[in-house]
């Protein structure tokens, strides 16, 4: 069977008329006849009942199409990725990522991968709530914190760059109210919060306070540490400023305070203790092919991320 007699033959299915059929291919009645009486002739099978309204498939005409769709869309996948092969990316590639990092780090990446392949159209959609990727029509994401449990098996997932939130605060602070030494100590300091899911206990905590949970980089041993201050937002760029400012200690991860941390700017608080749950992950639907462009875009990323340009600015004092 040829390609043309796969494509007959469902056309036929679907139509349920040689007129149908004919209209589908762009000819002529009698040449669906023609072709589907020849087809059925090598085989040594009918396909189809004829009746006065309708074409029906007989079950061997039902196993043919069954094998005919499957077939024509192999076809279809081979010839666009050989159309890849042969020529520049082309296509639109939608993305979702988190404010921060997508400004600072990931929206710099795209200028330098787009302008490589200037056939591709990107869009890149910033906010602190991961979409339902397949739902809201994202080809992929770029994350901070690991794939919910509810989606593990729906999407395909790639750690970009490890990466962590740590303790700092400005020289000012420090030369007021002096380094806690140990994580109980940080008790009696202002501590500058981020309000987001992650940092809610089972039990809320009374107003103006949260809870980290640290990790100690040497042993292992998981913390949970109750704090509290004055100052809490949702922004974790202000968070970040009121740091600057000498008005308390702050969780905040190394790829957004890295200059600051090598110009003096902030300083390391317990540096022995981190929290290590904020690498930064791709994240998209899960498909049997991935195009050509979204598996470029991905290794792209990972190559510019796995050196952690971050750290470079802001070396390890517990290392």
């Amino acid at each position: 069977m040829e390609r043309a007699d796969l494509d007959l033959v469902l056309q036929v299915r679907e139509g349920g008329s040689l007129a149908a059929a004919a209209a589908a291919l762009g000819v002529v009645p009698s040449v669906v006849s023609k072709r589907l009486a020849a087809l059925e002739a090598r085989l040594g099978q009918r396909l189809f009942e004829r009746t006065t309204r309708r074409l029906v498939p007989t079950r061997e005409g039902e196993a043919v199409c069954a094998h005919a769709r499957t077939l024509l869309e192999g076809f279809s996948r081979l010839e666009a990725e050989l159309r890849e092969r042969q020529t520049d990316l082309q296509g639109t590639i939608r993305l979702a990522a988190t404010f921060g990092f997508g400004r600072r780090w990931l929206a710099p990446a795209l200028v330098d991968f787009q302008r490589a392949h200037p056939g591709l159209q990107i869009e890149l959609q910033l906010g602190e709530r991961l979409p339902e990727l397949a739902a809201e029509g994202y080809d992929g994401a770029v994350w901070l914190w690991s794939v919910p449990a509810r989606h593990r098996a729906d999407w395909a997932t790639r750690r970009l760059a490890r990466n962590q939130r740590v303790l700092v605060a400005a020289p000012g602070y420090v030369q007021a109210h002096g380094l806690p030494r140990t994580l109980a100590d940080l008790a009696q300091h202002a501590c500058l919060c981020v309000q987001e899911n992650e940092d809610r206990p089972h039990a809320a905590p009374a107003p103006g306070h949260h809870w980290w949970t640290l990790r100690h980089l040497r042993e292992g041993t998981l913390h949970r540490v109750r704090v509290h201050g004055p100052l809490t937002s949702n922004a974790g760029e202000v968070v970040r400023d009121w740091c600057l400012a000498g008005q308390g200690i702050m969780l905040r991860s190394l790829w957004d305070i890295g200059p600051q941390l090598a110009s003096g700017a902030l300083v390391r608080v317990l540096p022995q203790y981190a929290m290590t749950d904020a690498d930064i992950h791709w994240i998209a639907p899960w498909q049997p092919r991935t195009p050509r462009r979204m598996k470029l875009l991905v290794d792209a990323l990972a190559a510019r991320f796995r050196s952690e340009p971050w750290q470079s600015a802001a070396q390890d004092p517990s290392a």
